[in-house]
């Protein structure tokens, strides 16, 4: 048993917990690591691989049984995004969004009739699903949605865009949200689900992106998109505290990611270190190297301790707000450190495409930007510390 409490917390990973972090690394590293790098280079989309991780439960994890989901708790979800993350971060953001924005906001404010209809599907992995509240010029700043969506009396009339769309081009529903009434300032933006292939539903291009290069991110163009009044999501003017609430759990999931991508090039640092000779011996039997080896396991355990400590919070039904900001600026901040000596340890191998630590450095940027920037997570710790 690997066990660890933090305020009266305990973190007991039991059997069921561990037999799920095996399943997940096992996938990781025989069905991603293969293509990985190829992937990467040509900004492939994972579609086979994607389709086998709905099959064995890894898209709607925490979702009821009852509309097809694991039925599992938020520990195994980011057991889970840890091991696949350590393979390949385009991979783990897909069951991320899948998984924390699209499907737990479906399963805890939709609809029975939108359950039924988008969750199930969802939840078994037999389409994704993409949450769309980035805009031009609304990043960091949620409140200042340009995109509209008119009360035409039995549906909305959508008009805008949205911009870095994580499963943007392959995903078969998206989360849209969008300002109805513009005086009732954040009060008066809507959440809707609107469905691919509707009239004036344009997909733009892919991004060329730095890093996570095989997830599918776009540009979603809406021109006078019909959507029913019964693809809101919640009352009217509910869409901010929907966006905002899920974008709270959401943090856990991207917490998890960097927490992998830290531990992934850690793992590979070490391994590098003990087969890499230097002056006669080992690297790893260097000094030098022992104190990077040493520095990036300990900062990678505190990462996961808070990753955890989130998770069980929200498991346990408490206030995971604070939690959830600390584990992601910190296990962002450690991913994007680590990689980088991950890199150092490699020396000059490191620095080329055919060894995993390269990808793994890129990767580890996007976590320190996406779903709330670094400066964001200060931002709501220091509001929540001087509650």
């Amino acid at each position: 048993m690997a066990a660890a409490t933090i305020e009266g917390l305990n973190f007991n990973l039991t059997e069921e917990h561990l037999a799920v972090k095996e399943a997940a690394r096992e996938f990781a590293q025989t069905e991603l690591l293969p293509t990985a790098i190829e992937r990467d280079t040509h900004s492939k989309f994972p579609t086979e691989e994607i389709r086998k991780m709905g099959e064995l439960g890894f898209l709607g994890m925490m979702v009821s049984p009852e509309y097809g989901g694991g039925g599992m708790d938020t520990v195994s979800y980011v057991l889970a995004m840890e091991e696949i993350s350590k393979v390949d971060a385009s991979a783990s953001v897909v069951m991320s969004v899948n998984n924390s924005l699209v499907c737990w906001g479906l399963e805890t404010f939709g609809t029975e009739e939108q359950k039924q209809k988008y969750l199930t599907p969802l939840a078994s992995g037999k389409i994704i699903g993409s949450f769309c509240l980035s805009e031009p010029e609304a990043g960091s700043d949620a409140t200042s949605q340009s995109t509209t969506a008119v009360d035409m009396g039995d549906h909305y009339l959508v008009n805008g865009t949205k911009n870095w769309i994580t499963n943007g081009g392959t995903s078969s529903v998206s989360l849209v949200i969008a300002q109805t009434n513009v005086e009732l300032k954040h009060k008066g933006i809507n959440a809707l689900i609107i469905e691919k292939g509707w009239d004036g539903f344009v997909v733009g291009k892919k991004e060329d992106k730095m890093g996570i290069r095989s997830s599918d991110t776009h540009s979603l163009m809406f021109t006078d998109v019909k959507v029913p009044k019964e693809n809101r999501i919640g009352e009217d003017g509910f869409g901010f505290k929907f966006a905002m609430t899920t974008l709270n759990g959401g943090r856990i999931g991207i917490a998890a990611q960097a927490l992998g991508i830290a531990a992934g090039a850690y793992e590979l640092a070490l391994k590098y270190s003990k087969e890499r000779k230097a002056f006669g011996k080992t690297i790893s039997e260097h000094q030098a190297i022992q104190f990077k080896l040493a520095e990036m396991a300990t900062k990678i355990e505190a990462a996961r301790l808070l990753v955890y400590k989130a998770a069980r919070l929200k498991d346990e039904h408490k206030d995971f707000i604070q939690a959830a900001a600390m584990a992601k600026l910190f296990a962002s901040e450690v991913a994007m450190w680590a990689t980088t000596e991950a890199v150092q340890i490699h020396g000059g191998y490191g620095y080329v495409k055919e060894y995993h630590v390269e990808r793994l450095m890129r990767d580890a940027k996007i976590t320190q930007i996406y779903e709330g920037t670094s400066e964001i997570q200060k931002l709501v710790i220091a509001r929540e510390i001087l509650k």
